[in-house]
């Protein structure tokens, strides 16, 4: 342990010594037989008992905080002396970049839901290793109830809280996007805290709406090299866009694709893209300013086949948009898959697209009655072309799929394809093969 934390732990063993002494002898001090004092000795031994109580639990405060200090003293000379972090350090340390098995927090983003318990919940009882996955719950809103239900977890999870609870100054036309500028000034302000307080190189982002599938970190744990190695990766996803059960093959759990659209809902990045988006990091509408291409700048993020995350928010700053329509639909994996025993390397760029692109483009073509119609069924895997924006919605709509854009890009695509399951066969809703790239006037 570092020597100031040390100079710290003694301070707090006198300090708890001491007022041990005290009570003893205010305990234990007689009184004269006969006198009033006498006749009032139950009442003091009350009193005394209680203000015993309170300064106990004073002091078990105290030693938590001296905790995570220590934790935090420990983690800036983490490069000098690297140690295995307990589960009831606010922020445990990482290990140097040569040890095998990272630390990969999970940064829990709240407000003012309790059903964050749910969330919470299944994050404990998934994670394989307390010391490599971290829950730290960053909370907004200042709401009293959600800061009980996390408090009620003790050292599993580190609660950390937003200071600036201000009302923040909005454009006339935007007052009832409030809660937007609300959620990018925490999302800043909690990443802050894990990449520049903290220095963790990597980190798993969930809302406390989300409810995680039982390989959520076997998965990410396996993407996190892949995200490092390949440059054209952004990051990787636990959520498929039109993950609805019947889209998806569920007996292919382990398929895993590229797409430039940024799904968010459960994601990991690194370290380095933090340092490039905190600068210029939005006011609102962070997701649908990560999608711009200005941010993208041509990279790509991993996605499932099957989502690894689902949502159970229906109320939010966006009043369940999209939730009774898609959303509460999405199918949450719920078969374990290895992916660290699996070899991922086919997701790298040029691997991927000399397998993918010809498997797209060499399905036979068919038009949109015949798959209506459930026709044609011998020809396997199909590919669906579009031309246009209007021609793509309006296939998106016909087929069940989410139908609308972010500066030009489909949900779930990849060069402008969406893979999905459509009556049990394989679709592949596709631009022309001379495909030169995304429009931004389609959003």
């Amino acid at each position: 342990m570092p020597k100031k934390s040390s100079w710290v732990l003694w301070g707090a063993a006198l300090f708890l010594a001491w007022n041990g002494l005290l009570l003893l002898f205010l305990w234990s001090r007689p009184s004269p037989p006969g006198s009033e004092a006498s006749s009032r000795l139950p009442s003091e031994l009350i009193r005394l008992a209680q203000d015993a109580e309170a300064e106990l639990e004073r002091q078990k405060e105290l030693l938590r905080q001296i905790h995570r200090l220590s934790g935090l003293w420990q983690l800036r000379r983490r490069q000098k002396a690297p140690t295995a972090p307990s589960e009831a350090s606010a922020a445990p340390p990482a290990p140097s970049s040569a040890e095998a098995a990272p630390v990969l927090p999970v940064l829990v983003l709240a407000c003012d839901r309790s059903t964050v318990r749910r969330c919470l919940d299944k994050l404990l009882r998934y994670r394989p290793s307390a010391q490599r996955f971290p829950v730290i719950v960053s909370q907004d809103c200042g709401h009293a109830e959600t800061a009980r239900v996390i408090a009620s977890y003790g050292d599993a999870v580190a609660h950390i809280r937003q200071p600036d609870l201000s009302d923040i100054p909005v454009p006339p036309e935007h007052r009832k996007f409030q809660g937007y500028y609300r959620i990018a000034r925490h999302y800043r302000w909690a990443l802050g805290q894990v990449f520049r307080t903290f220095r963790y190189r990597a980190a798993i982002v969930v809302e406390d709406d989300l409810e995680v599938a039982p390989d959520f970190f076997e998965y990410f744990e396996a993407a996190l090299p892949l995200l490092r190695a390949d440059r054209t990766l952004w990051c990787v996803s636990a959520w498929n866009d039109n993950g609805r059960e019947q889209m998806v093959d569920v007996s292919q759990a382990e398929l895993l694709y590229r797409t430039d659209f940024f799904p968010g809902l459960g994601w990991l990045l690194l370290d380095e893209l933090w340092d490039e988006l905190e600068p210029k990091w939005p006011r609102a509408f962070w997701d649908d300013w990560m999608r711009q291409p200005e941010q993208r700048r041509g990279r790509s993020c991993v996605r499932p086949e099957v989502s690894r995350t689902m949502t159970f928010g229906r109320k939010g700053v966006s009043h369940g948009q999209f939730f009774d329509q898609y959303l509460k639909f999405i199918k949450l994996n719920d078969r374990f898959v290895p992916f660290t025993q699996l070899d991922l390397s086919y997701l790298k760029k040029d691997e991927y697209e000399r397998s993918f692109l010809p498997r797209v483009y060499s399905a036979p073509e068919v038009r949109v009655e015949e798959l209506q119609g459930n026709r044609r069924r011998d020809l396997g895997a199909v590919r669906l072309q579009y031309s246009g924006r209007d021609a793509f919605k309006a296939f998106a709509k016909a087929l069940g799929l989410m139908d609308d854009l972010k500066s030009g890009v489909p949900r779930a695509g990849y060069r402008g394809i969406v893979s999905f399951v459509y009556r049990g066969r394989r679709v592949y809703l596709a631009p022309p093969q001379d495909w030169t790239g995304y429009d931004p006037t389609w959003s």
